[in-house]
């Protein structure tokens, strides 16, 4: 019998850089005796290139609640949503609602709000939070910050997300992709890179660490004399990264220039923050990782220019995680026009590159943003699941037009990433090498469902599905 070895991406110069080896050789189904591959030892073959491309705050119902066929709004036998949340200001409800409008406001999106739109399961908060959330906000990326106009109850359609919906047409949509923690933009990009948020008493010891999907940016014992006071942060729990680089396979974090969102302290106003490669922040926060700068790895944090070289010479690394700018971000008050034509651009880009037929791309929204979604969360762990957002596979491998209804999170993408390139190794502070106090291993929760089952390697490697876009890389990007 053929044994079918762990793959792992081996950083090089030659061009395989960033590639999985592929030297082993599966059985062939078709061999006498012998034994048909699994999925993953398929996999494992098929794809060299796991893509995450992060954009901001939409909930599912508020972008594919009514997609034929998907979990969506409740409807009456006439077609008109079934459902109806209490409006206190007005002593009415609002029932959910075609909004066409390009930029909306969302609610606050804390984890104080997402209890209270979760409501035990009765899913009917969202419009008392958008009214009672701080008003007059200067700037109103922060999490806690509403105005007037209450929209929380508005969705979009094909007519507004015309190419967000051919990709679920033509690929994989996941109407199940939870957010990993009922929280905000920062919780939930350390979870897509780390599995955890926490803040830590000591800097660079990871057994110092202790659980926070609040404001882990917030140093509680930095003795600051103003409790909203932003120190510096050191993450110094064990990261993706650091696996990764232990393993020799290639990563990148690109970041699109520009501003990012969210005041750090909480507070309902601050100055914009510029953003780029070389600035933490909150949808930039690997720098502030003892793991990646301790392992020299700050330069894997690049520009959104160096990947769309990388895709078009045919060089992404094993692993990319791509981070928008404010502006195409889809966080309001951003537009959504302009998100989902940047988000068109970049899977263009991977679709024209030599890498496509080796390549995943997940496409997902880091929180629900206030918007209304009708399906209650999974009880996980103490820290999640948040609320739904939408969920997207695409890869010439992704099975046509299925919908999949498995329970999902960002957890999701590490668990796969793992099993693909570091032999299933997990971010576990018994095994990493690394011990910190984390609650559990979260790739390993029964309720996860399996990314590979969205696959079907037995297809050809389906051809690009280019869409139009109004969108180009603007220069220092």
């Amino acid at each position: 019998m053929l044994l079918i070895a762990a793959c792992t991406a081996v950083e090089s110069a030659s061009p395989s850089h960033g590639l999985p080896d592929t030297s082993f050789v599966a059985a062939s189904p078709t061999s006498p005796g012998a034994t048909p591959p699994t999925m993953l030892e398929l996999a494992r073959q098929k794809i060299q290139h796991v893509v995450v491309i992060m954009q901001e705050n939409r909930s599912f119902d508020a972008y594919f609640g009514t997609y034929p066929g998907a979990d969506g709004i409740p409807m009456n036998a006439n077609g008109k949503p079934s459902v109806c949340v209490p409006d206190p200001a007005k002593k009415t409800c609002v029932r959910p609602y075609h909004d066409t409008n390009d930029i909306q406001v969302g609610g606050p999106h804390a984890v104080g709000s997402a209890i209270a739109d979760i409501d035990g399961g009765r899913m009917d908060g969202f419009i008392a939070q958008a009214e009672s959330g701080k008003k007059n906000c200067n700037d109103l990326l922060n999490p806690a910050c509403s105005r007037a106009g209450i929209d929380s109850m508005g969705y979009h359609d094909r007519t507004e997300l015309g190419n967000y919906w051919h990709y679920a047409d033509d690929f994989v949509l996941q109407d199940q992709m939870f957010e990993p923690n009922a929280s905000w933009s920062l919780p939930e990009h350390l979870f897509m890179v780390s599995e955890w948020s926490a803040v830590c008493d000591v800097d660079d010891d990871p057994t110092s660490c202790k659980n926070n999907v609040n404001f882990p940016n917030i140093m509680p014992n930095s003795g600051l004399a103003n409790a909203n006071e932003v120190a510096n942060p050191n993450y110094a729990w064990t990261d993706m990264t650091y696996i990764l680089h232990a393993q020799h396979v290639s990563w990148g974090y690109y970041v699109f220039s520009g501003t990012q969102p969210d005041c750090q302290n909480g507070e309902e106003t601050c100055a914009p923050v510029d953003q780029n490669a070389d600035t933490p922040g909150i949808w930039n926060p690997l720098p502030y990782f003892s793991t990646v700068k301790q392992d020299g790895q700050l330069g894997n944090i690049k520009s959104m220019t160096s990947f769309f070289t990388a895709a078009k010479n045919g060089r992404l690394p094993a692993v990319s995680w791509v981070v928008p700018s404010h502006d195409v971000s889809e966080h309001p008050p951003a537009s959504v026009q302009a998100g989902q034509a940047y988000v068109t651009g970049v899977v263009n880009a991977i679709m024209q590159s030599p890498d496509w037929p080796t390549t995943a791309i997940f496409l997902a929204w880091d929180d629900w943003g206030g918007f209304y979604d009708h399906v209650p969360p999974p009880s996980v762990d103490e820290n999640g699941y948040g609320l739904r957002v939408p969920g997207l596979l695409i890869s010439p491998y992704a099975k046509h037009g299925f919908i999949d209804h498995q329970t999902l999170s960002f957890d999701a993408y590490s668990k796969l990433i793992e099993d693909l390139f570091l032999g299933g190794q997990r971010l576990d502070p018994a095994t990493d090498g690394r011990p910190d106090p984390r609650p559990d291993v979260r790739e390993d929760a029964a309720i996860l469902g399996d990314l590979l089952k969205e696959f079907n390697f037995n297809q050809p490697a389906r051809p690009p599905d280019i869409l139009p876009t109004t969108w180009t890389l603007p220069p220092g990007a």
